[in-house]
């Protein structure tokens, strides 16, 4: 095979080598030279921030909102939803979400970051709007129902977030601060799960005396609290529809090289020498319509990852990332659990009960849930991706075999209890929580990367929702409904993979350090290398 057909399929160019040669990453220099904070890198965290901050919000409400409904919608069963049918309702909208990340990660990649960034997010608030809202038919469909089906919509606005946001702001940032950059958008998580308790509590406490007269004003605190999502997203719509295209897209697979200069300019606030002869007005019109003529997304995609070397770091994010979100989603989204068996629990009325639950999210929150993801955003460009993670999954390995094999015992020492719990929360999020979604938003090549942190993601999600509905049931074996008697194996089995999640780290690489571009030209050697 000759040099230039091995070039062009490597590099998944559908363009010549000379007009490769012609089309020099000028701008993207200054932009990895950026090292200082200006408008537009408070711009792109804030766009992108927001944006997982509502996914958190609208993700972990539910935990707290579920109660609620079964107090309205079930006094005939005591007040307690069926587990059918509230696994059905949390892990509905995890399927949307793995839905959003397959289907946006490649719509990322084929049409482009800022043709489609932002849809999502409309997705996002239409969900939202409409899940505070649902009502229910005079015969036929529940609001139960109806909440269910919309909060599968609301998964896939939530799921598109996370490949376009992780690559728009992998994207647009120098390679000395991108990881701290990821870390920060994905740290919002922390803050959108605090702010779900926050705004609970303080609904609560505005209806206290109501729902202590009548159980049903419950109806309109749970809407209350869910509608609240929809106003972080609401306010940066509009800059994530005027976001510019990323210059890396532009220049790697749109060839544009005065797009990419511009949107480097515009970032970085200086000029790039941008091309300004009629000529070369005329040959980048030229290599641009040619690129796009010859683009294929699907040849592209096939063609990197049918290279075991390539293919191996996907299955590396993605196995991780699924081992990760079994015991994540399994702990979070059913924490009630495991806060009742702390003492998190109330005098046995419905307000005490709901306070004091949600109270208790918000304690694990404030001392181990947000400082985490806080560590990792201070500490990634210094330890590393892949020395975070497997700090993170090994002390997860350790802490969840101490609570399942010491679980009776811990709980009648509470403080020592929490403690333990609180670790474990803090190490998900100064570990693997974190580094899933960055390593997959820096570790593949432009022209791929979307559709390859869609994937990632998506089979996350997919351990999410094996949690989400394996959780209610396992947990209720060997003993009676509510009980929760197999809670310690549970914990026992999470320990297992904890451990698998380590062993797996070592499939993916090490990105500290390294620009966009060197860490492409790695991918791309290896595919050279079994071409030649």
């Amino acid at each position: 095979m000759s040099g230039s057909t091995v070039e062009e399929k490597t590099v998944g160019l559908e363009f010549s080598e000379e007009q490769m040669s012609a089309q020099p990453k000028v701008g993207l220099a200054n932009l990895e030279d950026q090292h200082s904070w200006n408008w537009f890198t408070i711009r792109t965290l804030i766009t992108s921030g927001t944006g997982f901050f509502t996914d958190a919000y609208d993700v972990f409400i539910i935990n707290l909102v579920v109660p609620m409904l079964g107090y309205v919608y079930f006094k005939a069963e005591g007040g307690q939803i069926p587990a059918g049918t509230e696994g059905a309702l949390k892990g509905m909208a995890s399927f949307g979400t793995l839905v959003g990340q397959l289907v946006f990660g490649y719509l990322g990649d084929a049409y482009g970051r800022q043709k489609i960034y932002g849809l999502e997010l409309m997705i996002i608030i239409l969900g939202t709007l409409c899940c505070a809202m649902a009502g229910s038919n005079a015969k036929g469909s529940s609001v139960i129902q109806y909440l269910t089906f919309w909060r599968f919509i609301l998964g896939v606005g939530i799921g598109g977030d996370y490949p376009m946001s992780a690559t728009v702001t992998s994207e647009w940032a120098s390679a000395g601060r991108r990881g701290q950059l990821m870390s920060i958008i994905f740290s919002m998580q922390g803050i959108g799960n605090l702010m779900a308790s926050v705004v609970t509590l303080i609904v609560l406490a505005i209806f206290k005396d109501a729902i202590i007269s009548d159980v049903d004003n419950l109806d309109i605190v749970w809407r209350i609290c869910i509608g609240v999502g929809c106003i972080p997203a609401v306010s940066t719509i509009y800059l994530r529809l005027t976001m510019p295209e990323s210059p890396r897209y532009a220049m790697d697979v749109e060839n544009d090289v005065e797009k990419a200069n511009l949107a480097v300019a515009r970032a970085t606030a200086t000029n790039v020498g941008n091309t300004t002869s009629a000529a070369d007005i005329v040959a980048n019109q030229t290599a641009v319509a040619e690129a796009k003529a010859k683009r294929n997304h699907n040849r592209t995609f096939i063609d990197y990852f049918s290279r075991w070397e390539n293919l191996k770091i996907l299955i590396g994010t993605s196995v991780t990332w699924f081992l990760l979100d079994i015991a994540f989603y399994g702990i979070s989204l059913n924490q009630s659990y495991v806060l009742n068996a702390m003492g998190f629990v109330g005098d046995g009325t419905v307000f005490d009960n709901l306070w004091r639950t949600t109270l208790g999210n918000l304690t694990v929150s404030c001392l181990g849930f947000v400082p985490g993801y806080w560590f990792t955003v201070f500490l990634i460009e210094k330890m590393g991706r892949k020395r975070i993670q497997f700090m993170g999954f090994g002390m997860l390995t350790i802490l969840f075999t101490i609570l399942a094999a010491a679980f009776e015992p811990l709980k009648k020492i509470v403080p020592l209890f929490v403690a333990i719990f609180t670790l474990a929360q803090f190490f998900f999020n100064f570990g693997p929580n974190t580094t899933t979604f960055v390593v997959p938003g820096e570790v593949f090549p432009t022209r791929v990367r979307a559709t390859a942190h869609g994937i990632s993601a998506a089979s996350g999600k997919l351990g999410a929702i094996i949690a989400t509905f394996g959780f209610n049931k396992l947990v209720e074996i060997g003993g009676p409904a509510g009980k929760h008697a197999f809670l310690p194996q549970t914990l026992g089995i999470f320990a297992g993979v904890m451990g698998l999640g380590f062993i797996c780290t070592f499939l993916i690489p090490e990105t500290k350090g390294m620009s966009l571009e060197e860490i492409e030209q790695r991918g791309m050697k290896n595919v050279e290398e079994s071409e030649a």
